[in-house]
């Protein structure tokens, strides 16, 4: 991968590219202070709606707002097509990898994968072993962060698999745009994404338990003070089901109930935006007063369906990723549509050596971080952080991964200065049910300050909307 930066908006030569033809001419007419003032107008609206995430150990407050920009990522309707292909085909490896390390273990005994990987991995579960799920699915919704670099060729960066969140926020980035510029959504022809509130109680109904014609889904959240309340009662409103808690369900006879004022009602489906270690306080951590005491016998019956199932994290862990390639030819006998991001294992010690010679040029990751934290950007650390990190991977190898800094494509960016490129990826999310869907979209995340790499929000990161055309 080169370190030429791809310009979304412009080639190699600086030609406007074919798909923003139209934007950029409407730009042109555009008077900064008018932009100035769209982008004003954009974050009051978020402050007034409450748009907001939660950042754990801020001094200055918890809730903070993520920024937004005005200037919209635009994807082509061909390139989608591919890159959705991809990720469907990705997120099947995924499912499918899931149910056989929970059941025959077919790609451990293969070779494929080293079992300690996988059954000494903090996030396989157990518990899950020999459970049958619903239509064998077991990440139903599926957040893929994907990069481009080099020439402009996609990449995966993650899997999440576990809770993945930032949906809401491409759903209110839309409805932004077309409050603010209704005139550019009359110009293009751009495919929809507000109906995925749709598509996801739709994808949640198929997978009730058997038997269940009618089912009641719920959203279980963690409460108010979860980083991602905001989208938990975005969702369930949008969805049109109950946000509970963990006090509004009990278990009786392996059936889950839900509190309400009529008496207790059966629960069929529950989208948890909760942890593993907290959704069961007899099973996983006894301390929790967030889950449902007997709620793992419950779906171990049968009776009810979780969204994501329970031990989905073994997927999504960074010392897995490396092995998606391997998944896809093993269940699907396919080649990898989209390519992982080179990364070196510290289980391998020529890998290790490499790296710890290289470490000033690398990105360097725990295996279960999130959010841009536990993480070493090396070409921006100063050489006190990196020695630090090599003391790190040198007392832990097995906790960390690395890969190299990645020349993240850019996309013309409203900041105070004016008009700038800044460096952003992409999250699409893929629904997984009787089949396997997602709306034409995604989160787009924008590394806001100049020469960034990191787009989380939690460390600074913005928000576009994403345009897919449909021609």
């Amino acid at each position: 991968m080169s370190a030429q930066f791809y310009n979304e908006m412009y080639d190699s030569a600086g030609n406007l590219r074919p798909h923003y033809q139209g934007f950029a001419e409407w730009l042109a007419t555009m008077p900064a202070d008018r932009l100035a003032r769209k982008q004003a107008e954009a974050d009051s609206a978020f402050h007034r709606v409450g748009i907001t995430f939660a950042v754990y150990g801020e001094e200055s407050g918890t809730e903070r707002l993520i920024p937004f920009d005005i200037i919209p990522r635009i994807i082509p309707a061909l390139e989608w097509t591919a890159l959705q292909a991809g990720l469907w085909q990705r997120v099947k490896a995924l499912n499918a990898f899931l149910h056989d390390i929970y059941h025959e273990q077919a790609i451990l005994r293969s070779g494929r994968i080293p079992p300690d990987q996988v059954l000494n991995n903090a996030q396989f579960r157990p518990e899950m072993m020999n459970i049958d799920v619903p239509a064998g699915i077991y990440a139903h919704i599926a957040g893929v962060d994907i990069v481009r670099a080099g020439a402009g060729d996609f990449f995966v960066l993650e899997d999440n698999l576990r809770v993945p969140s930032g949906v809401s926020y491409m759903i209110e980035d839309r409805k932004m745009m077309m409050r603010l510029f209704p005139e550019l959504f009359s110009r293009h022809m751009i495919a929809p994404v507000q109906h995925y509130p749709d598509m996801l109680l739709e994808n949640l109904r198929t997978v009730a338990p058997k038997g269940v014609a009618d089912p009641t889904v719920v959203l279980l959240t963690p409460g108010a003070y979860n980083s991602a309340y905001f989208e938990h009662t975005f969702l369930a409103q949008q969805m049109g089901i109950e946000l509970v808690e963990g006090r509004d369900l009990f278990v009786k006879d392996d059936t889950v109930f839900m509190r309400t004022t009529q008496g207790p009602q059966r629960v069929d489906v529950i989208y948890r935006r909760i942890d593993d270690d907290f959704l069961d306080p007899l099973v996983f951590n006894k301390t929790s007063m967030l889950g449902v005491p007997g709620l793992l016998s419950a779906y171990r019956a049968g009776h009810v369906t979780l969204a994501n199932a329970i031990g989905t994290g073994v997927a999504d862990d960074k010392s897995i990723y490396p092995y998606v390639p391997d998944m896809i030819r093993f269940y699907l006998g396919e080649e990898p549509k989209l390519n992982n991001v080179p990364t070196w294992m510290f289980r391998k010690p020529d890998d290790l050596k490499y790296v710890l010679d290289k470490l000033p040029e690398l990105v360097v990751k725990e295996v279960h971080g999130a959010g841009g934290y536990g993480m070493l950007v090396g070409p921006a650390s100063t050489r006190a952080e990196i020695e630090d990190f090599r003391a790190r991977i040198l007392a832990a190898p097995e906790k960390y991964i690395a890969q190299p800094t990645l020349a993240l494509s850019n996309c013309p960016t409203f900041v105070e200065s004016g008009i700038a490129p800044r460096h952003l990826d992409l999250r699409p999310f893929v629904l997984s049910g009787k089949t396997v869907g997602m709306v034409p979209g995604g989160l787009t995340r924008v590394a806001l300050r100049e020469g960034s790499l990191v787009v989380n929000s939690s460390q600074g990161g913005g928000t576009k909307d994403t345009w897919v055309l449909e021609y």
